[in-house]
């Protein structure tokens, strides 16, 4: 391991004393590390791990306080070898170092962003647009920008009402401001430093679709063609729905979906029209919107993140009342859609099942052990 690395311990490890040594971490079900006689002594200087010292330093500034330097190398390699220490470079100090106030609040998001391969710079340097201020749409957009996501813009034309209004999102002092406008607000109480300018869905590195009948709005199609990927999060009814998470030209996409709707039943076109004709009014518990929101978060993360193929790949997560299991709907490449989809996932992963029974894709509840299904997000 590099002596330049900036060893960081989160700061909710447990360190428990017991007759004169420490045990760092080893709760719940998590590894551990006991560190005995003379413990006690290093516990000052585990605390110390804040990411913004480089390993050499902190065993030269450990040894002039009389620690053992191969001691402390020693108790450095073995937290990191249990999965307790993170490791952080400068650029990661850069980019979680604007001040104070982000700084504290970077410190409980910075170990797990850490553990993906791009790090925390590529979610600061990620660009996500979510069409829709919705009771999904804007609680999601402020869990991407506390999450690290580093441009986070909504965009709404409506006006909110008073239904409107979810934990974490719109609240009922917006009702009669812009969606859009409330919505920033809202981000910027998650995160404050996260850009917020508006900018168009083909700049984005990811959209995500947060009106309940977003897939078949004509909107898509636009998106479709910019070649940006985009996920449908929403409600419909009283059932959260994320997916299918769509990458133009590699995966299925949204109009494969309709189509194999069509196939179960012929109406579905005439029916889909209605569907997107109005606004319906806002839906869906507090409950249901929330993990919705979460579950939809996790899928964008393990997209922006790169670290395995996101569970929404050629299918939808749905949570239906009143126990909000989630169940996948596969919905592979349609044969006469021209989306172009190669059948190739676009990052490593579980494979997506590619087969579906006769009539409408059937619904299967995500497990584990099931290696036809797709991880829940890495």
């Amino acid at each position: 391991m590099s002596d330049t690395v900036h060893p960081l311990l989160p700061a909710a490890t447990p360190l428990l004393h017991d007759d004169g040594g420490v045990q760092v971490g080893g709760t719940d079900a998590t590894d551990g590390l006991l560190l005995a006689a003379g413990g006690a002594a290093a516990a000052a200087l585990l605390r110390g791990l804040d990411g913004r010292r480089a390993q050499r330093t902190v065993v030269a500034e450990a040894a002039r306080e009389g620690h053992d330097p191969d001691h402390v190398t020693q108790i450095l390699d073995g937290l990191r070898s249990a999965g307790i220490l993170v490791d952080l470079d400068a650029a990661d100090l850069l980019a979680s170092d604007p001040g104070p106030a982000a700084t504290a609040r970077a410190a409980s998001e910075l170990p797990a962003a850490l553990t993906r391969p791009g790090g925390w710079r590529a979610r600061r340097q990620a660009v996500v647009v979510v069409e829709g201020a919705t009771r999904v749409g804007t609680p999601l957009a402020a869990m991407l920008a506390a999450s690290g996501v580093g441009r986070v813009s909504v965009r709404d034309p409506g006006l909110t009402a008073a239904g409107d209004a979810v934990v974490g999102g719109l609240s009922a002092a917006d009702e009669g401001r812009p969606r859009s406008l409330a919505a920033a607000d809202a981000v910027r109480r998650a995160s404050p430093l996260t850009d917020l300018r508006p900018l168009p869905s083909h700049a984005a590195d990811l959209v995500v679709l947060a009106r309940p009948w977003a897939a078949s709005d004509p909107l898509v199609a636009g998106i479709h063609r910019s070649g940006v990927p985009h996920l449908v999060a929403t409600v419909r009814g009283q059932t959260g729905v994320v997916g299918p998470l769509v990458v133009p030209g590699v995966t299925s996409c949204l109009h494969c979906a309709d189509l194999h709707r069509r196939d179960a039943d012929s109406r579905w076109p005439r029916l889909a029209a209605q569907l997107t004709a109005v606004d319906p009014p806002p839906s869906g518990s507090t409950i249901t919107c929330l993990l919705t929101a979460a579950t939809a978060a996790l899928q964008v993360l393990a997209h922006l993140d790169g670290t395995a193929a996101p569970g929404a790949l050629e299918a939808t997560i749905e949570l239906r009342p009143p126990h909000l299991a989630p169940r996948v709907r596969h919905w592979p490449a349609h044969p006469a859609c021209p989306c172009g989809a190669s059948g190739e996932l676009p990052i490593s992963g579980p494979p997506v099942r590619r087969t579906v029974r006769a009539g409408a894709p059937v619904a299967t509840p995500v497990s584990r052990t099931d290696p036809r299904q797709g991880t829940m997000g890495g």
